[in-house]
């Protein structure tokens, strides 16, 4: 960020907050995030020193992808449900001060790294409680439900989530344009098989690790609301469950962090409903394959010149990995 923008976003920030003597410290881009970007703000007023966070665009965005004024929206209803999430703060409209849309929030310690935090088995207070907590965050979620008029950029819910997102997967197929018949295969098998309706509720669509804060006492904030949809609240579970989401840790299937059993029993007792296993596992196959359709589309952002990154290269490697995976979920199905 250019001195001029970070002198724009001062002064933005000052009327925002009401302190006219608002100071910025230090700005940092904050590691991942291919699609949006996450900046650690750490500034001074006149009555403390404050730690937030700035999200805003990437160079390229998905289409899929909410703006940030919607997110923010999201994110403030959540909060206001009881879930776990950093406090929204302000919200700025205005590509003029730094380029983009952008909206502000309390930073929240913890760590969120995939990778590390499937290896620490005390992490969140213990695979079990932890587990049994990400079940309660979710029944809060999906306790959020249409209508809600601070949530209109939703529309209107599917009448059948399922067969909504088969047919969504398979649009973005056509239009990509690259022949992927495992894929297609996929989707017809989870389409033969696919659960009746139920009444939908909120759900986050990207409820993973990899997005979830954490420390050792448990989590600290649910991030990423950018893919919220109304839908059917399996999927959340599903995808949380997906075996591409455990970062080589199987046996964990509660997203590499806890035991399957104690996510649904916190779901249970947070919801007062019981989880249906299938409808779970059938939901589970459609987070593979929608994670596989994703990775394509990441992969093109690089290869088209869009926007160049390694990051975004590399995710279309993980294509045959997920493609096999589909296969013998669909087998065993």
């Amino acid at each position: 960020m250019d001195e001029a923008a970070r002198g724009r976003l001062r002064d933005w920030l000052a009327a925002a907050s009401g302190d006219a003597g608002l100071r910025i410290g230090a700005i940092q881009k904050l590691s991942g995030g291919a699609i949006q970007q996450n900046w650690a703000l750490d500034v001074e007023g006149a009555a403390s020193a404050r730690r937030w966070v700035l999200r805003t665009d990437s160079a390229a965005v998905l289409a899929v992808s909410h703006s940030r004024p919607a997110e923010f929206a999201l994110l403030r209803a959540a909060h206001q449900a009881g879930v776990t999430v950093a406090e929204p703060l302000f919200l700025c409209e205005d590509s003029a001060i730094i380029g983009a849309p952008f909206f502000v929030m309390a930073r929240v310690g913890g760590t969120a790294l995939g990778p590390r935090v499937v290896k620490d088995g005390a992490l969140g207070g213990g695979r079990e409680r932890l587990a049994e907590r990400l079940g309660r965050e979710l029944a809060r979620i999906h306790a959020i439900r249409p209508p809600r008029d601070d949530l209109p950029f939703l529309g209107a819910p599917p009448a059948d989530a399922g067969l909504a997102a088969i047919a969504m997967l398979r649009a973005r197929l056509d239009a990509a344009g690259v022949p992927r018949p495992v894929l297609e295969w996929g989707l017809r098998a989870a389409e033969r098989g696919a659960p009746a309706p139920v009444p939908p509720v909120l759900v986050h669509n990207d409820f993973r690790t990899g997005n979830l804060m954490l420390d050792a006492s448990g989590v600290t904030a649910v991030l990423d609301w950018e893919f919220a949809a109304w839908g059917d609240g399996h999927a959340d579970l599903g995808w949380l469950c997906a075996k591409c989401w455990r970062f080589g840790n199987v046996a964990q299937e509660a997203g590499g962090l806890g035991p399957r059993d104690a996510l649904y029993a916190g779901y249970a007792a947070e919801s007062g409903a019981a989880v249906d296993d299938a409808r779970v596992r059938w939901w589970e196959l459609m987070a593979h394959l929608r994670w596989a359709v994703i990775a394509a589309d990441q992969a093109q952002r690089h290869l088209s010149g869009e926007e160049r990154s390694l990051e975004l290269a590399l995710t279309g490697h993980i294509i045959p990995e997920l493609e096999w995976e589909i296969l013998a979920m669909a087998e065993a199905a």
